[in-house]
């Protein structure tokens, strides 16, 4: 993918007329052209009951991006009903479970070393990079590398505005508009997933980590230009998109195989209520190969909304 300096990004998002998901005069549905104009990415399932709507939400968007949160709370405000996306429940053993046992997520099991599972050329790369950011990675988790990697290097959780989840959550509470998790996981389950997951499992995030640094920090902004600009293809095949999702919690066959099927059922669920329901996504699950879009189009749903393959 080629890269677009900040700047630039920014400067031709600005420039350029913003791409029509749908025409609003086109629909009757006021809380959809509302929704619309927000300028987050979106899909609308009509049913024969109501309309559910699909936020497709990307983290940590920069403040620099230019869409309307306000529109977004609008929208919220006049729907029937809210989703968001599943979290944890931790309880205050969780808590001190990880505070006694932090050191099995940070630190390689035993006295292994980066090199006892990396093959020579990842390992290579990792101690290039290393030497680079006057970093010692040697010891440390693939897991936590990763993520060090992306948020000292890529600084891609600095300087963010809200994400579309926190506008909607704080709006429907408001308005006390009717608010459901997808699902609440248990704290000890999430917690024994990341624990029992070895070494290995994490090398495919380290990769996917070590390509988005090496792409530089240009990505973070093209990320979000293209998110606001709906295209969906461009976000998936972003660096920065690709390594968050070949991270834990989304990579791990059990854990992320599960919050897949969440969605889908949950959105399965809200096609058959009456009235609007306003469901904010994290834009992976719904776009990406046999994601929820394409389940929803495998079922003939009346999906509306821009490309997302």
């Amino acid at each position: 993918m080629k890269k677009l300096p900040g700047f630039l990004a920014l400067t031709a998002l600005i420039a350029a007329p913003l791409a029509a998901q749908d025409d609003p005069a086109s629909s009757d549905n006021a809380i959809v052209v509302t929704a619309q104009r927000s300028g987050a990415p979106m899909w609308v399932v009509e049913t024969p009951t109501g309309t559910v709507i699909l936020v497709g939400e990307i983290r940590a968007i920069p403040k620099t991006t230019p869409w309307e949160p306000a529109r977004l709370e609008e929208a919220t405000r006049a729907a029937d009903r809210v989703i968001l996306g599943a979290r944890p429940k931790v309880s205050p053993g969780d808590v001190l479970r990880l505070m006694f046992s932090g050191g099995k997520l940070t630190k390689l099991p035993d006295k292994t070393v980066a090199g006892d599972y990396l093959d020579p050329a990842a390992l290579k790369r990792l101690e290039a990079l290393g030497t680079a950011h006057k970093e010692d990675y040697a010891r440390q988790s693939f897991l936590l590398t990763s993520f060090q990697m992306l948020r000292k290097e890529l600084r891609f959780n600095r300087d963010t505005a809200r994400d579309a989840s926190d506008v909607v959550k704080d709006a429907a509470e408001k308005a006390r508009v009717p608010l459901t998790r997808a699902a609440t996981l248990r704290g000890e389950d999430v917690i024994d997933n990341l624990f029992e997951a070895p070494p290995a499992a994490h090398i495919p995030c380290l990769a996917a980590a070590m390509d988005a640094v090496e792409a530089g920090p240009d990505i973070v902004e093209a990320r979000a230009t293209n998110w606001r600009r709906f295209k969906i293809p461009a976000v998936m095949a972003n660096p920065l998109e690709a390594a968050l999702g070949q991270c834990w919690p989304w990579a791990d066959e059990t854990l992320g195989s599960e919050l897949r099927t969440i969605w889908v059922d949950r959105i399965a669920e809200a096609s058959a209520a009456k009235g609007t329901t306003l469901a904010v996504v994290p834009l992976r699950v719904l776009a990406e190969e046999g994601g929820v879009l394409d389940q929803l189009d495998a079922r003939r749903f009346d999906i509306a909304g821009p490309p997302w393959k």
